[in-house]
């Protein structure tokens, strides 16, 4: 005889394991590892959810669960509503090699009933759902994370080679707000590499060419323009804005001076820097690795160190560097990965070769040693001249 709807569910429920809604509240009262599973409708997730919980729809589990979830030996729970739908998951999860699987019952209609920790989800527009929905598939950002870039505010110095392409890469990931440093104009000499800007808007302030460019990009995006050159007496009022620094700067003594204010006021630095055809990027984390000084004790001298307006530089090869920039910016967002701390990435572009130093925190740092003399603002001109 055929079987019933009520004669699979009774089969399925003898072949898994369920845990009581108590039991799993104990279990993570006490922070026992455990992955959490929510099988239920993406509409119903957002309704609340269980905290910590993994969203796979049913509908989407054996597409989705191995990218999301690769142990398979991890400890699971599922849950959905009512306890039936989980059920069904375990049952596929047993099916897909998965040996430590169990699933909630009743379901999350009976946990919120109890007064049980509900959380919320990030509050996304569905225009921004759709904007980011690539983001959203991926468990290291997802709607929590797309939130954490939207909330987020990132300071570039520089809107000219190294700038654009961070900008713009950081825009289209909707990091919410972007401050934008810069007191040129856009010259025709620019456009050659920095792709912020077009033919249509020389003679313009290239903060007010960026900010054409980010918005018509992604509006989601706020623009805070500084038409301004950093130094001692505004740097603070500009940095205090923001959570992280992007680096594009092309001179010593505002190389020198981002340091000292980042490490004052303990703002992680994404470093980037090129020269005709090399460049290279390091995160500078006050607190946890070297900072700019214990590279670079002293400015080298002008000969040694020309401008790429002195010395040229490859169109293509800021575009590299500028996007590695954005990635570690992105990354210290979500706090995912393994950022560029203590290490310097080096990258040639005519021998298309990467290359890694280690960098090492120096305990006489003068700026972030054990007992610094860099204190205050000094002169970084009369500084830089001196190297």
């Amino acid at each position: 005889m055929p079987k019933t709807y009520s004669d699979l569910i009774s089969d399925v429920r003898k072949s898994i394991r369920e845990i009581s809604l108590s039991d799993l509240k104990r279990r993570l009262d006490d922070k026992v590892p455990t992955v959490v599973l929510d099988v239920r409708e993406k509409e119903e997730y957002r309704a609340g959810y269980i905290p910590g919980a993994i969203s796979i729809p049913r509908a989407f589990l054996e597409m989705q669960v191995e990218q999301k979830l690769p142990d398979k030996s991890a400890p699971i729970v599922a849950y959905c509503a009512g306890g039936t739908r989980s059920a069904l998951a375990v049952k596929t999860l047993q099916e897909l090699g998965y040996t430590n699987v169990e699933s909630a019952n009743p379901g999350f209609v009976r946990w919120k009933d109890l007064n049980y920790p509900v959380e919320q989800p990030p509050n996304l527009t569905e225009a921004q759902r759709d904007r980011y929905s690539r983001h959203l598939l991926l468990p290291e950002v997802g709607e929590a994370g797309q939130a954490k870039l939207l909330a987020a505010k990132v300071l570039l110095l520089g809107a000219g080679g190294l700038g654009s392409p961070a900008a713009l890469y950081l825009a289209a990931a909707g990091v919410g707000t972007l401050g934008l440093v810069d007191a040129d104009v856009v010259d025709n000499s620019n456009l050659q590499r920095q792709i912020l800007h077009a033919t249509s808007r020389v003679g313009q302030p290239k903060v007010d060419s960026a900010e054409t460019a980010i918005r018509d990009l992604n509006p989601d995006v706020k623009v805070v323009k500084f038409q301004e050159r950093v130094d001692s007496s505004n740097v603070d009022r500009i940095f205090d804005q923001f959570d992280i620094i992007v680096d594009g700067c092309d001179n010593f003594p505002t190389r020198y001076l981002v340091n000292d204010a980042s490490v004052f006021k303990k703002k992680p630095v994404v470093h980037g820097s090129i020269f005709r055809f090399e460049g290279q990027v390091t995160t500078f984390m006050p607190g946890v690795g070297p900072c700019y000084r214990c590279l670079y004790p002293e400015p080298p001298p002008p000969h040694l160190a020309p401008s790429c307006q002195e010395a040229g530089v490859l169109g293509i090869l800021p575009g590299l560097i500028g996007i590695i920039q954005a990635t570690e910016a992105v990354k210290l967002i979500l706090g995912q990965g393994s950022p560029l701390i203590g290490r310097l990435l080096t990258y040639d572009s005519l021998k298309m070769k990467f290359g890694e130093l280690k960098l090492r925190r120096d305990k006489n740092c003068p700026a972030c040693g054990e007992s610094p003399t860099i204190t205050s603002y000094i002169d970084y001109e009369g500084f830089c001249l001196i190297g």
